[in-house]
């Protein structure tokens, strides 16, 4: 039997897991920009939160509101499936919800439309970013249904990144300029 903070840290990465997904998904098949981006943005909102929720949550019940506890606890975890004693894997987490803040609140301020005006590469690099450290969380460092979950999670999210990727490879091709012969340009 789960205690109430071990359930409350678990349930709130699994809202952010799938929050994101379903923003992803969103953003990649809904073919209506005003509906599917102002999902997206509700949808990846709710992920940022609760993955907010989820650190205060390991904080609170399993790290005493200790950085060290966490650090030395997350170098054991690193230890234990790569063979190195480093905690820096918190560090990367703390850089992840500080992104993830920032890239939102640009996204709320600039307006519904700006996410998609964004350069591609950005964007791209962003969300792979995101999975690969989906994968390493769910994949590498669990086992079990958990790792066969992240798993589906992290295909399902390439896809689906893919998908984007191919439409906007698509558009920036139907979108090009032109020049006909015996024009001016």
């Amino acid at each position: 039997m789960m205690s109430k903070g071990e359930l409350l840290t678990r349930g709130t990465i699994w809202i952010t897991l799938v929050a994101y997904a379903i923003g992803s998904a969103t953003f990649a098949l809904v073919p209506k920009r005003v509906l599917s981006d102002g999902i997206t943005r509700i949808a990846w909102t709710i992920a940022c939160l609760s993955l907010f929720a989820h650190l205060i949550s390991g904080y609170q019940f399993f790290y005493s509101w200790s950085h060290q506890t966490a650090y030395a606890d997350t170098a054991r975890q690193t230890e234990e499936v790569v063979g190195l004693a480093w905690g820096g894997g918190l560090f990367i987490n703390y850089g992840l919800l500080l992104a993830w803040t920032i890239d939102l609140g640009l996204w709320w301020r600039n307006g519904l439309d700006s996410y998609r005006k964004r350069p591609w590469p950005l964007i791209a690099v962003w969300h792979w970013f995101l999975i690969f450290i989906i994968f390493n969380a769910t994949v590498v460092f669990k086992t079990g249904l958990v790792r066969w979950v992240g798993l589906a999670i992290c295909l399902g999210l390439s896809l689906t990144w893919a998908l984007v990727a191919k439409e906007r490879a698509t558009t920036s091709r139907c979108s090009s300029p032109t020049v006909k012969e015996g024009s001016d340009g």
